[in-house]
């Protein structure tokens, strides 16, 4: 299955013909997103990490963001929430001004929200699963169900996610998530192309 919003491509179409582009801002890879006070950011192209600094300084994935999804200041609470891209990306920024007093674009932004919302508790459910294995798996399945590329293989996983931030993820440490890595790849339930991104050969069916 490969991430497919309902509608995303009329929506996002709607979005750039209505505003002209003129709210479109471009960030190449790695770029940290400002959060603006009462303003919302619509992906239009690209991927985002969401993350936030847990107690003890260290970086917690909070969500992946794709086109058609949403993230900003007025959804968050924690102090501490950063967003960075994970590729080139293309961005939509929109006042809550404007969402309040366009019902088209509330209705739309309402669907965005929901598919964050059930991103969000799949990513919660992950860590009630039991062994870290069972874990990495859970979020490998996860991603790829949500952005991954059919391939000859499997499914490709585009986006890249280090060691380090799979382990921030599912509470563990990096030295764990590489060796039961290694042993996925020994089992053939994944594989690296030849740029080093995971395709997943065997997606077995999961509910969270």
């Amino acid at each position: 299955m490969v991430f497919t919003p309902n509608s995303a491509n009329d929506f996002l179409g709607d979005l750039e013909n209505s505003y002209q582009r003129r709210n479109i801002v471009h960030f190449i890879a790695g770029s940290s997103i400002p959060l603006l006070p009462d303003h919302v950011w619509i992906v239009v192209r690209g991927m985002i990490k969401l993350s936030c600094l847990n107690e003890q300084g260290e970086d917690t994935l909070l969500g992946i963001l794709g086109p058609n999804q949403c993230f900003g200041e007025p959804f968050t609470d924690l102090e501490l929430c950063e967003s960075k891209t994970l590729s080139d990306c293309d961005l939509l920024c929109i006042s809550m001004d404007e969402i309040t007093s366009t019902p088209h674009l509330s209705v739309n932004l309402m669907h965005c929200l929901i598919n964050r919302h059930r991103q969000s508790e799949a990513f919660i459910a992950l860590l009630g699963l039991r062994g870290v294995q069972n874990r990495v798996c859970g979020l490998l399945e996860l991603l790829v169900q949500d952005y991954g590329q059919p391939c000859e293989q499997g499914l490709l996983l585009t986006l890249r996610l280090t060691h380090q931030e799979i382990a921030n993820a599912l509470s563990t440490t990096r030295v764990t998530v590489t060796r039961v890595m290694g042993i996925l790849k020994d089992q053939g339930w994944l594989l690296h192309d030849k740029d080093q991104r995971i395709i997943v050969k065997h997606l077995p069916k999961r509910k969270f």
